[in-house]
């Protein structure tokens, strides 16, 4: 369709094999294997060992990207996710279905770069739990558009609910909370197309350190959610794809035995609770969307 010829492209490769060798001048020492090969969410996929299908992981990055095993068939969406590729190891495709949000812990960095509410990171945690609740208070971090599921790029930022008491904890707890309404929605979608019923959620990245988000997950999805001893779990799927090509691992079920989880989040708040409060979250998403595009430009003057 582009014209591209078929000699151009490269051939397909498993994502676990031996694909050379290092060469002297690449910065590193020659005549080290190249064994692994795997884009980085699919990379973290595998480092949460989420080997079945229906195993679902949730990076928290400066986005959020959600991926879930599908098994050795690929389930077309019908919510604008996208069908994958997981993995390839010893002749086997494993598909996934995957979701992305643009705006997640990219949040937190806002109220300390943007706003100047926290100094660090780090900090948002107190200040989000300063507060009891979020005092009604919604944030819909739609600061570069909406992604999966809605894909509208036309949306922005929006905060709604505020009053004469609303403080600077409820705006971060509001920016917390709307990290995990963001993944709700991913979850929604993924269980619509892939039709199974999540169990529990596998957490990884920077902001999974936040035990207010993890909790308030666990509450909004009414699920378990986990997070591993090794949050890095780009790198360490990346060196599991590695190590069993190398003979360091001889299965995927080996590996599996070395997956720890450090903490459990259990869902805590009843379920008709949680259903009000992603109601009234996507009362405000619905008034975010469509912002720029419906704008009219402003008169000349004169």
């Amino acid at each position: 369709m582009l014209g591209v010829p078929v000699s151009a492209l490269p051939d397909v490769r498993p994502s676990s094999g031996r694909f050379g060798m290092t060469a002297d001048g690449c910065g590193l020492p020659a005549d080290i294997p190249i064994s692994g090969i795997a884009g980085d969410q699919q990379a973290a996929l595998f480092g949460q060992m989420c080997l079945s299908p229906g195993l679902t992981k949730n990076t928290y990055g400066t986005g959020c990207f959600l991926l879930q095993n599908t098994g050795e068939r690929p389930a077309v969406s019908r919510n604008r996710l996208l069908s994958t590729i997981a993995w390839q190891i010893g002749g086997k495709t494993i598909y996934a279905l995957e979701g992305s949000v643009f705006i997640g812990g990219a949040v937190v960095q806002w109220l300390r770069d943007g706003l100047g509410l926290i100094a660090r990171s780090a900090d948002v945690g107190a200040l989000a739990t300063s507060v009891p609740d979020n005092g009604g208070i919604y944030l819909v971090p739609a600061f570069a558009g909406l992604g999966a599921p809605h894909w509208d790029p036309y949306a922005r930022g929006l905060i709604i609910g505020i009053t004469r008491g609303t403080t600077a904890g409820h705006i971060a707890r509001a920016a917390v909370e709307s990290i995990a309404f963001q993944v709700a929605d991913l979850l929604s979608a993924v269980k619509d197309d892939a039709g199974i019923d999540l169990t529990e959620l596998r957490v990884d990245g920077g902001a999974a350190a936040n035990d207010g988000l993890l909790q308030f997950q666990a509450d909004l999805l009414g699920v378990t959610v986990v997070r591993p001893r090794v949050t890095e779990t780009t790198a360490l799927g990346a060196a599991y794809l590695a190590g069993l090509a190398g003979g360091v691992w001889d299965s995927t079920d080996t590996l599996a035995h070395h997956w720890r989880a450090d903490r459990r989040f259990e869902p805590s708040q009843p379920a008709a609770l949680s259903a009000s409060r992603r109601a009234e979250w996507h009362q405000a998403l619905s008034r975010s969307k469509g912002w720029t595009h419906s704008r009219q430009p402003e008169a000349e003057p004169g």
